[in-house]
C-alpha cells in the first residue's frame, strides 16, 4: 500500500493532470500555504450546478499537486455539492481514522499523509481554495 500511495503522489506530482489556465471560467480563488510556499488558483467552470471543467495551476510541493490533480479528476462533471461532501469525506480522511468508501478510491491513497502533520495542509490546500472559490 505504501508503494501504491508513493506511486500515485509521484506519478500525479510529475503528471498533474487538469493544471493549466483556464480561460473561460465562473469561478476562481487563490490560495497560499504559508508553512510551505505552496501556492495555487483554482478555476471553475460551473453551469447550472455543475462544475463543467475545473482546472488548477501554481506551485507546490509533490502531495499538494497530486491532492489538486485528484480533486480535479473527482470533481469534473460533479453537482457542485460534491465539493462539500468530498471535502468534508477528505478532510476526515487525513486527519481522523475514518472507514475508507469506495467512491473515493484515490482519495484514499492520501490517506497516509495524516503520518506526516506537517503535510496536511499541502494535501487540503487545493480543497480550501474550491470551496472559497464558491463564496
Amino acid at each position: 500500500m505504501i508503494e501504491l500511495y508513493k506511486d500515485l503522489i509521484i506519478d500525479h506530482g510529475l503528471n498533474p493532470r487538469n493544471k493549466y489556465i483556464m480561460k473561460n471560467f465562473t469561478h476562481h480563488s487563490k490560495g497560499f500555504n504559508h508553512f510551505c510556499g505552496d501556492a495555487f488558483d483554482i478555476y471553475l467552470n460551473i453551469s447550472n450546478n455543475i462544475i463543467t471543467n475545473i482546472s488548477f495551476n501554481g506551485t507546490g510541493c509533490a502531495i499538494s499537486i497530486a491532492s489538486s490533480s485528484l480533486m480535479t479528476i473527482y470533481l469534473k462533471d460533479k453537482h457542485t455539492k460534491n465539493i462539500y461532501e468530498a471535502f468534508n469525506y477528505f478532510q476526515n480522511l487525513i486527519k481522523n481514522n475514518i472507514i475508507k468508501q469506495d467512491k473515493f478510491d484515490n482519495f484514499n491513497l492520501l490517506a497516509n499523509v495524516r503520518k506526516f502533520p506537517s503535510r496536511i495542509k499541502c494535501a487540503t490546500l487545493p480543497w480550501h481554495i474550491t470551496i472559497n472559490s464558491l463564496k
